[in-house]
């Protein structure tokens, strides 16, 4: 952990702040652990022939196999995990065809069903969104998800953030996902930000650790319930359990509060 577990936020050390989606911004972290335990466990029963498999996808599987990944990337982790090898397929392939890519348009449908009855931003993690511009502190989001925009529509958010780089801008680019540093570099990049005085804020431990192999000058953890170890692990350099935790300070000035 930090000597300083309540990071300071300040223009005069960083000039933009990288941020994840869900979990971080957005309460879409749980939609998307449902819409995963949906596909896999209907998809491990129907291997076995019965109701319910015998080792069901569980939170801990999301953590270490899915979260933060490229989704068909998250598909053939999870599945190798469990010794089971599909053909990858085709971007194009239909939801119910047994491919990596068929299972991963299949979690796709089932994530955004949920997503079209509503999305709910976490408030204290916009105040500091605010906080932050107003400071003169750039500020982008760079997720694994394909539904990145849709999701800030949806949660009325999208305005605040000048430079968005998704899974369909990865594959656009060939940007290889998360925990690879290459989209959240170029984030920085698109908001004339070197690493160092950039900050990226994650929830999911491929993504910090991609921040610090991005050599971004901090990389703020968001452990949302039981993840703290794991994100220090894998290169967070201080984890908070809420936004609400950091502080946000004025250009040559005394630290505020973020919901100023």
């Amino acid at each position: 952990m930090s000597a300083d577990p309540v990071p300071v936020l300040s223009p005069d050390r960083y000039d933009a702040v990288v941020f994840d989606l869900d979990g971080v911004l957005t309460d879409t972290a749980s939609l998307h652990l449902e819409a995963w335990t949906e596909l896999f466990d209907a998809f491990l029963a129907a291997r076995e022939g019965r109701p319910v498999p015998s080792q069901p996808f569980t939170r801990a599987d999301y953590l270490a196999h899915v979260d933060g990944r490229p989704r068909y990337e998250g598909v053939a982790t999870f599945l190798a995990s469990r010794g089971i090898d599909l053909p990858r397929g085709d971007v194009a392939d239909p939801p119910d065809r047994e491919t990596v890519s068929g299972l991963g348009n299949r979690k796709n449908v089932l994530f955004r069903a949920r997503v079209e009855r509503g999305v709910e931003a976490w408030p204290s993690s916009v105040a500091v969104v605010h906080a932050l511009r107003e400071a003169g502190v750039a500020t982008a989001v760079v997720s694994s998800s394909r539904n990145t925009r849709m999701v800030l529509d949806a949660a009325g958010i999208r305005d605040l953030f000048p430079v968005i780089v998704d899974g369909v801008d990865a594959a656009e680019r060939g940007l290889p996902g998360k925990p690879d540093p290459a989209t959240f570099l170029a984030a920085a990049r698109e908001l004339g930000a070197a690493p160092e005085r950039a900050v990226v804020v994650e929830d999911a431990t491929a993504g910090v650790e991609a921040g610090a192999r991005g050599g971004f000058g901090l990389v703020i953890g968001v452990d949302r319930g039981g993840n703290r170890e794991a994100l220090l692990r894998h290169g967070a350099t201080v984890v908070v359990d809420d936004l609400g935790e950091l502080r946000v300070a004025a250009a040559a000035g005394p630290a505020t509060g973020a919901a100023r």
